[in-house]
């Protein structure tokens, strides 16, 4: 065996369908585009959401909504996640860069504390928003809540 005799295993390569040779191919003449039509032109293409020249969907469907470019996202944390993690780490103060340590939150992200859970430790908690709810079960273990 030398690299004059290499071929590809038998059945692994299929034949292609040359077109444009002439008649005597059968695929002659037109090219197996058919007669006449936008799809028989050269350089035809489809474009997305086309429709055969029906009004496409999303120019049927109207705009809707509003969407407001000065909104602030918040990450929820709850008071029950806030007690866990005083009680994993034994906090008394969190603020936002012991969030982003215990990889709750990212760097950019704005937080908001809700008053969902159970607190039974006196923690001094600093964020950028609070529910009314987290702020009296802070204040009520005799914790603070201090906005950034």
């Amino acid at each position: 065996m030398d690299l004059s005799n290499l071929q590809p295993a038998k059945g692994s390569k299929k034949a292609k369908k040359r077109i444009g040779r002439g008649q005597g191919s059968g695929h002659g003449g037109t090219s197996t585009r058919g007669h006449k039509g936008q799809k028989s032109r050269s350089g035809y293409s489809k474009k997305v959401g086309f429709e055969g020249g029906q009004m496409p969907l999303q120019r049927r469907v109207p705009k809707y909504g509003f969407t407001n470019i000065n909104r602030k996202e918040f990450k929820a944390i709850n008071i029950g996640t806030l007690q866990e993690l005083a009680d994993k780490k034994n906090y008394t103060e969190i603020s936002v860069e012991t969030l982003i340590d215990a990889g709750l939150v990212q760097k950019s992200t704005l937080v908001k504390i809700l008053g969902e859970g159970e607190l039974k430790a006196k923690l001094n908690v600093k964020a950028h928003a609070f529910s009314k709810s987290a702020i009296e079960a802070i204040e009520a273990q005799g914790g603070t809540a201090e906005k950034i």
